[in-house]
């Protein structure tokens, strides 16, 4: 049984740049392209009202075996 290692990558992002248009969507396929699979999108800071403002979008890959 061959054991699979992973790489990550964070990407962040503010609320107007994830929620505003296509960005998020940009974003997301441009690292599928490159093999990279969504994993999770978190908040990471939020305003006096509670609502989240930034958000980091976290993808992973396997890393090939040259």
């Amino acid at each position: 049984m061959e054991l699979s290692l992973y790489e990550y990558k964070y990407v962040e992002t503010s609320l107007g740049g994830f929620f505003s248009s296509a960005t998020h969507r940009d974003t997301i396929d441009e690292h599928a392209k490159d093999c990279w699979r969504l994993v999770q999108v978190l908040p990471t800071h939020y305003n006096g009202h509670g609502k989240p403002t930034d958000y980091e979008i976290i993808f992973e890959r396997v890393i090939q075996n040259e």
